[in-house]
């Protein structure tokens, strides 16, 4: 039986806030949590990404915050840059209802200097990864000691990077009065210590689990030797020409190595890892997303909680080291209905990995046969946008509608060929169809744009 938000006991101003952002009835995770989180009980959720723990938690922070006292009452860790700043994304949305709430995000892979700056500045909700939490407990530019709320998202991920200590070493300066929220995807015995460590007397609660979808082509190819892996990639993205493919290794040695062999062959790919920065990890994903780049190279770890659609395809270029991962890969396409691919490159020594898929999937996967080699004499396939880089953005007051204006005004380029147009503060990208890259390019280069010039160029491979 579906419940509503107004059956849960949340102040009058989320309420609202969940009303004009379109949330009426609660998702499964979000039913059984609630009502613990707001009676302010320490909570395990196992739940799998998308299921509205996000949600669920920032509703429970921001029911007991007050306004009034500028002091960090909440303190939310993720794995990765790109999680956190969604979730700190998701916390602002919520907290438009109420008055002058500053949210921080506080981030590894930044300069430290700003966010020692802003945190001088007060705030009431902080959204970080562990280490660079860490690092400005050390540092002593970071209070914890009004803390209410601790929050640990995709709890198993921070364990599988080896965050333990950096855990252990935070609750140390937080209130032992805190309440404890705990998200993961699994619920293994690492787990289960954290939770001994850090909580008391939780209450647990289990949301759906990552479904199998049997709709979704399932390909394995065997490898004779590991020389073939690449080829075997090649030839897969030269047959089935995708706009959009993730190809997913196990460790970040293996992603860069993955991500340079692509680039000298002449793909549109982009990377993530954990050694880039926070302007190379945005660019890199608004590339992917607005359909300019057709490959994306990844850990499971920086992929987690990436909100990306339409995915064609999805390659296991290396076996995912458990099942469950596995289903979570290939569940990135097909998804609303629609058809997906997923291919897996194994080894001989990994046979036993795809006679475990065919137990959870409940069929056979026979070993594929790889397209022909004479696709490699072909020309690379490119992705349909091109991405243009404008030196100015939300902070010089330029909006979408400007790009679009000039973009199609006189012997500019007609407003189908526009794709995705991403503003952050001081540049813009717009993707543009390949046909009309040059005329577009130009309108932007010669062109005013709020009264005044921008530099504009194309983003490079």
């Amino acid at each position: 039986m579906t419940q509503s938000f107004n059956q849960v006991p949340l102040a009058r101003h989320l309420q609202t806030g969940l009303q004009q952002a379109g949330f009426t009835t609660m998702t499964p995770i979000q039913a059984q949590a609630l009502p613990a989180i707001i009676a302010r009980q320490d909570v395990i959720a196992q739940a799998k990404t998308g299921s509205g723990k996000t949600l669920a938690f920032s509703l429970g922070l921001l029911n007991k915050l007050v306004a009034e006292e500028q002091v960090i009452q909440s303190l939310v860790l993720a794995p990765t840059r790109e999680l956190a700043q969604q979730v700190a994304t998701e916390i602002r949305k919520l907290a438009r209802s109420m008055q002058n709430i500053k949210v921080l995000t506080v981030c590894g892979g930044e300069p430290i200097g700003p966010q020692i700056s802003s945190l001088e500045h007060g705030a009431h909700v902080v959204v970080g990864t562990p280490g660079r939490i860490e690092e400005h407990l050390y540092k002593g530019t970071l209070d914890l000691t009004q803390v209410q709320t601790w929050v640990l998202d995709e709890a198993d991920q921070m364990l599988a990077m080896g965050f333990v200590e950096a855990l252990e070493n935070i609750a140390i300066y937080l209130p032992p009065e805190r309440q404890t929220l705990m998200f993961s995807a699994t619920y293994q015995q690492d787990i289960e210590a954290l939770t001994q460590q850090f909580m008391r007397e939780p209450v647990m609660v289990k949301g759906e689990e990552e479904t199998l979808n049997r709709q979704i082509k399932q390909q394995f190819f065997a490898l004779k030797n590991n020389k073939l892996r690449f080829n075997t990639l090649r030839l897969l993205l030269q047959h089935y020409k995708p706009v959009s493919c993730i190809a997913f290794c196990n460790t970040k040695v293996e992603t860069k190595k993955l991500y340079s062999e692509l680039k000298s062959c002449g793909v549109n790919v982009v990377t993530l890892h954990g050694d880039l920065d926070q302007a190379e990890r945005v660019r890199a994903l608004i590339r992917f997303a607005n359909k300019s780049a057709s490959v994306l190279v990844a850990t499971d770890v920086a992929a987690r909680g990436l909100d990306i659609e339409d995915v064609d395809m999805v390659v296991n270029y290396h076996m995912a080291l458990d099942p469950q991962t596995h289903v979570h890969r290939v569940g990135r396409t097909g998804r609303g209905g629609k058809k997906g691919l997923a291919c897996s490159l194994y080894g001989e020594n990994e046979a036993f990995k795809v006679a475990k898929l065919g137990e959870i999937y409940e069929q056979t996967f026979e070993p594929a046969t790889p397209p022909p080699l004479s696709l490699l004499d072909k020309p690379v396939f490119k992705p349909p946008m091109v991405t243009l880089q404008v030196d100015g953005g939300k902070k010089d007051k330029l909006r979408a509608g400007d790009i679009v204006g000039c973009l199609t005004s006189e012997q500019g380029i007609g407003a189908s060929l526009i794709g995705n147009i991403d503003l952050l503060d001081h540049q813009a990208f717009v993707a543009v169809a390949r046909e009309g890259v040059k005329p577009a390019l130009r309108k932007l280069q010669e062109s005013k744009l709020k009264g005044r010039k921008f530099k504009a160029k194309r983003m490079s491979l």
